[in-house]
């Protein structure tokens, strides 16, 4: 009778382990557990890619000339969207010295990417080396049909430029018309003069004269924001 008794208790301290023994997780129970976690790295990608594409295509001037790069006004664009949490991406395809014609054979290597807004700032050392404003206009259609050809929907602004007056009151006026007739002629949005308030002032630009300081490029990107804000 007692060794029943002993039995009856043993049997009932194993019964107990049993119920809080912890229950073992499979390998399949442990990856489907995992896959419901969310990714850190995923959901920073998932964001990148709706972020829309803001391309500067220009010359010097676009690209900074003798700046510290966020000196520039695409920096400076850059961080105003930001600011404003719009999800746009800001591209400096800004090359030195490029000219309409230039750019005309460039711009094929740069719509290999999708672009939904397209500032076109180009024309500037056209005027400087004198130029034909008709092949200066020729080259700069020839942009902006690749450019709706290969998207319609891409948004497009022309950045305004004058020829410096020692070309003469013909050139410089015939150069001056190019860009307000482009405009209107591809429905595009225009900023009349990029250097507003900033060419041909000293204390604005650097020893050349020609390429604005960071100071100048604080106004710049305020005359761009003016049009470029409508855009966005």
């Amino acid at each position: 009778m007692k060794n029943h008794f002993v039995l009856l208790i043993l049997s009932m301290l194993l019964l107990a382990n049993c119920g809080d023994a912890p229950k073992e997780t499979s390998p399949a129970d442990s990856s489907k557990e995992q896959t419901n976690i969310p990714s850190p790295i995923k959901e920073v990608k998932k964001k990148e890619e709706k972020k829309k594409r803001l391309v500067f295509f220009g010359n010097s001037l676009t690209a900074g000339y003798g700046l510290d790069p966020d000196q520039s006004f695409t920096s400076l664009i850059q961080k105003r969207v930001d600011s404003l949490l719009l999800d746009y991406e800001v591209i400096n395809a800004g090359l030195s010295g490029e000219t309409t014609a230039g750019g005309a054979s460039r711009i094929d290597w740069i719509l290999k990417q999708p672009i939904d807004v397209f500032v076109l700032e180009l024309g500037g050392n056209d005027g400087l080396r004198g130029i034909a404003p008709d092949n200066s206009f020729k080259n700069l259609q020839s942009i902006i049909s690749k450019v709706k050809e290969k998207n319609p929907s891409t948004k497009i602004v022309l950045a305004g430029m004058e020829a410096p007056p020692n070309m003469g009151e013909e050139f410089t006026s015939k150069f001056r018309a190019m860009y307000p007739k482009l405009a209107k002629t591809n429905d595009t949005y225009l900023i009349p003069f990029l250097l507003e308030n900033v060419g041909g002032i000293p204390e604005l630009n650097q020893a050349d004269g020609i390429h604005p300081t960071a100071k100048g490029n604080m106004i710049i990107t305020e005359t761009i924001w003016k049009v470029l804000k409508d855009v966005l």
